[in-house]
């Protein structure tokens, strides 16, 4: 793996660990809802899904 492609992976778990920091999920804890869901599940889950996406391309492009 390039050494830039490990350094883009490090920034992004540094950036999930300030996303799912608990200060800034509690932002999202009250009681509005988004397609019927909680404001916090929908905040953590579409933060995973991105994070995966993001994965999957910095992944992608390394084994081209």
């Amino acid at each position: 793996m390039k050494k830039r492609h490990q350094q883009k992976l490090i920034i992004l778990s540094l950036v999930l660990f300030l996303l799912w920091n608990v200060p800034l999920v509690l932002v999202f804890d009250h009681s509005g809802e988004i397609f019927g869901f909680p404001m916090i599940y929908f905040f953590i889950f579409l933060i995973w899904i991105l994070a995966i996406i993001i994965s999957y391309i910095i992944l992608h492009r390394h084994y081209e």
